[in-house]
């Protein structure tokens, strides 16, 4: 357990930044897989405006700082390859 006053803020910082992290991340994980499961289905006007909302999800959460602007281009990039292949 943190003993000084500025690592005990820093620890209670910690806990609230996680876990607004993981409910961006898991939201940004909900749209993603929604989308491949309508790209699987092969519905293409709704795999759009999913595969849309999933790139919108990702945007976000680099702006936030929570992925990686590459490592969100590649996920990007995989789910409209998929898409395209529709």
């Amino acid at each position: 357990m943190a003993n000084l006053k500025s690592s005990i803020k820093r620890a209670r910082q910690n806990v609230k930044r996680r876990a607004r992290n993981r409910m961006v991340r898991s939201r940004t994980r909900t749209y993603v897989k929604k989308a491949d499961t309508l790209i699987a289905s092969g519905d293409k006007g709704d795999a759009e405006e999913a595969v849309r909302e999933a790139i919108s999800q990702l945007d976000r959460a680099v702006s936030k700082g929570i992925l990686h602007r590459n490592n969100a281009a590649r996920r990007k990039a995989r789910l409209m390859a998929r898409f395209n292949a529709l």
